[in-house]
């Protein structure tokens, strides 16, 4: 008699959960930062870009198979906005007309984790993407026949050969790593750009393939208002980190700990995580471009150097500083430090629509030039330094967008307005293996240029008295040793 209880209650509990679940199941997750107007612009443009005898087809990402949470590939969210994995787009120029494919729903995976949206869940994600057609992944194939080569001639296929960025990774970066794997005897492997590229000619010989890169290079170059909106917002959260990290420095602190006060602030205001690894260096560290170990304490009289930006809703931003680790710059620190400022300033005052980096370059490096006529500088080796800084080009860096170093040129081209990138004024005192630099994100407008993380102090009054109020690593002292019971 107990048992017949025991188990009718279950099912009584069973058949209550069973809507909660069934809701569970139902409520899918899909971006609100664009809409879908957005999304059918910027295939049109595909369309137009690739003319009428030519298909494109993007591969998304397969995600990371660990338990991070699973973000899809800049370009395929570029031109759709959908974050499931194994999902494959294909935009026919023929008919203007764009096909997602999808794998199947799995059920077992969603009870733990929440819906994703799959093939059985077409009609709703038309409405979202304004995609024409979807259709589960096992179509690809016959509609990739279908689409000319029945009948020839094949159209063109673009395919995505430049490396796919999934998160904290840039191009060029990614192409290195390619290199470093294709010359390691005991790996090899092709990069999955590669693959789908053998797997096609292998399937399909007729078809003529073409990169599909630097169209939409290209297109990610100029920045919609939107886009602009949600690097700002990346920019915001940044410099927060930053100023925080700022009021967390003094003597004895770890590297390590000024980034743990960054990423609280990172998390706080809704970003993923990082948009690249954060670099922090006091010291000498500093010297090292890409410094990321951060395992060493923050001495007096050292300079510190931060330069980090968080993954935000597939964006990310660009800002450095560099302050004294006790909260004073000395009269050495002060000369270069208020060098580097200047020069900063001076190339946003040459930053319009229509000029060119070197334009932006040599006029800024006449206006330091004059600038250094009244200067003293502590030693020789300060002064080669800022001298050498008038000849140097890489004081107007790179893109920033979906990725830190984003795709698109701004060397020696026509500004545009959208167009978004970094100033980065810097100087190497190698005897001393000193280097110094500021790093701001600048937005091209159709009267001039806006300095998005204007608001991160950057004068010397201003970041002293940042480094005087109380940060977060004070406020919560770091347990290094075990806790005692």
């Amino acid at each position: 008699m107990k048992t017949k209880k025991t188990f009718l209650l279950f099912l009584i509990v069973l058949f209550c959960s069973i809507p909660h679940l069934v809701d569970a199941q139902e409520k899918h997750y899909f971006q609100t930062d664009f809409s879908k107007e957005e999304f059918e612009q910027r295939r049109s443009k595909i369309y137009d870009e690739i003319g009428n005898n030519a298909i494109a087809l993007l591969q998304g990402s397969s995600g990371n198979g660990n338990f991070g949470i699973f973000r899809q590939s800049n370009n395929f969210y570029y031109l759709c906005g959908l974050e499931a994995a194994h999902s494959y787009l294909l935009l026919n120029g023929k008919n203007r007309k764009s096909t997602l494919y999808l794998t199947h729903r799995d059920e077992g995976k969603e009870r733990g984790e929440g819906k994703t949206l799959s093939a059985e869940d077409a009609d709703l994600v038309k409405q979202l993407t304004g995609i024409d057609e979807v259709k589960s992944i096992e179509f690809l194939s016959s509609d990739l026949l279908r689409t000319g080569l029945i009948r020839p001639p094949a159209p063109l296929l673009y395919l995505q050969l430049s490396p796919a960025e999934n998160g904290t990774d840039s191009r060029d970066e990614l192409l290195a790593a390619q290199a470093a794997i294709s010359s390691d005897p005991w790996d090899g492997q092709p990069s999955k750009e590669a693959e789908l590229k053998l797997k096609i000619n292998q399937r399909f010989p007729q078809f003529t393939i073409v990169d599909l890169s630097p169209i939409i290079d290209s297109m990610r170059l100029i920045k919609s208002d939107k886009e602009v909106e949600i690097i700002r917002k990346a920019t915001q959260i940044a410099g927060l980190a930053i100023i925080e990290a700022m009021r967390s420095t003094k003597e004895g602190v770890y590297e390590f700990q000024l980034d743990a006060a960054a990423k609280y602030i990172f998390y706080l205001n809704g970003a993923r995580g990082d948009g690249y690894a954060s670099i922090i260096g006091g010291g000498t560290n500093a010297y090292m471009g890409h410094y990321f170990r951060k395992t060493d304490v923050l001495k007096d009289g050292d300079l510190v150097l931060m330069d980090y930006a968080p993954d935000y809703n597939y964006y990310t931003s660009d800002v450095t500083r560099i302050w004294p680790v006790n909260g004073k710059y000395n009269e050495e620190q002060r000369m270069v430090y208020n060098f580097i400022v200047a020069y900063r300033d001076a190339l946003f005052k040459y930053i319009k629509p229509g000029v060119t980096s070197n334009e932006v370059l040599d006029r800024a490096a006449k206006d330091m030039k004059l600038y250094l006529e009244d200067k003293t500088f502590a030693n020789l080796s300060h002064l080669k330094a800022v001298e050498k800084a008038l000849l140097f080009r890489g004081h107007f860096q790179h893109p920033v967008g979906m990725a830190v170093h984003d795709v698109g040129n701004v060397h020696n081209v026509p500004l545009q307005p959208g167009m978004v990138f970094t100033i980065d004024p810097m100087i190497w005192i190698h005897e001393e293996k000193l280097y110094i630099r500021i790093e701001d994100v600048v937005v091209v407008t159709p009267e001039g240029a806006e300095n998005l993380s204007a608001f991160v102090p950057s004068s010397i009054e201003d970041v002293e008295r940042t480094i005087q109020e109380n940060g977060l690593v004070q406020f919560r002292e770091p347990t290094l040793n075990p806790i005692k019971k």
